[in-house]
């Protein structure tokens, strides 16, 4: 399923915000019947599982929703984080079911791209604010990339911070998305500066053309219009556009970025008989 830019549904103004269970934690709510469909939520560069908890209140019954952590981040912090794609794909095999629609944000879903050819394949893998690489000419270039690997050589703990800062300047409100953050995460990451360092590696060298030309499932893409991580050309190609959203819908607008998940579910014959979409 493919909508050009002309073709998108108009999003709609969402405004609510909301907290969840702990990261890790099933963000299902109750009343879910037989006909269920599974969700894995995937989180980005620096980021844990927690940041997925904005989203709970906006799942309808039928969605069973499931926010693991990588290796190294969060719950998962005590583990050494797997330097290879098959090292991380036997400690994730069981958190990425091949029955669950991956649902991956950032650095979550190329990880999540490199995984499906190592991994049994999942009913379909949604991409949010991610396009195939994560440098290009018009987003973040590979130079600016390195500037910051450099920085966070001779600093991590405030490069981090200014990451934070970094990603959310497409937001409606970037200080509260801030506070919010902050709030989720605290002020320190959960990861250590080893697994970081591997993140920017990782930021650096996952190209998921071969994955986006053949797909092994059905690939989709939603990015925020005003994501600055995000160069044009990937806007152009996102099956959805998340309107006066940068690269941190779940933090500013969880609302919409729950219902155009489950916008492209519906579109793609994957929600439950008794499954809604409200946009």
């Amino acid at each position: 399923m493919r909508r050009s830019p002309a073709t998108h549904n108009p999003l709609r103004e969402a405004r609510s915000g909301g907290a969840g269970p702990a990261a890790g934690e099933s963000l299902t709510p109750t009343g879910g019947g037989s006909g269920v469909t599974k969700l894995v939520l995937l989180s980005g560069w620096g980021i844990d599982a927690r940041v997925w908890q904005p989203l709970a209140p906006y799942w309808p019954p039928g969605i069973e929703v499931n926010t693991p952590d990588w290796p190294g981040y969060g719950n998962r912090a005590g583990e050494a984080a797997p330097t290879t794609l098959p090292e991380l794909a036997s400690a994730m095999r069981h958190e990425l079911p091949s029955d669950a629609v991956w649902v991956g944000w950032s650095l979550g879903g190329l990880l999540a791209g490199a995984l499906l050819e190592h991994l049994p394949t999942p009913r379909a893998l949604i991409l949010v604010g991610a396009g195939y690489r994560f440098c290009s000419e018009d987003g973040v270039t590979s130079a600016e990339l390195a500037t910051f690997r450099r920085a966070f050589e001779r600093e991590p703990h405030a490069t981090w911070q200014h990451f934070l800062r970094w990603q959310l300047q497409g937001e409606p409100s970037p200080r509260s998305a801030h506070r919010r953050l902050l709030g989720l995460l605290g002020r320190h990451p959960s990861a250590s500066s080893e697994t970081l360092a591997l993140g920017l590696d990782q930021l650096a060298q996952l190209d998921l053309s071969r994955q986006l030309r053949t797909p092994p499932c059905p690939i989709h893409r939603l990015v925020g219009e005003r994501d600055r991580l995000v160069g044009k050309t990937a806007q152009l190609e996102a099956d959805l556009l998340l309107a006066d959203n940068g690269h941190c819908p779940m933090l500013t607008r969880p609302d919409a970025l729950a219902s155009h998940l489950l916008m492209l579910l519906h579109d793609s014959a994957l929600l439950p008989d008794d499954g809604e979409v409200v946009v």
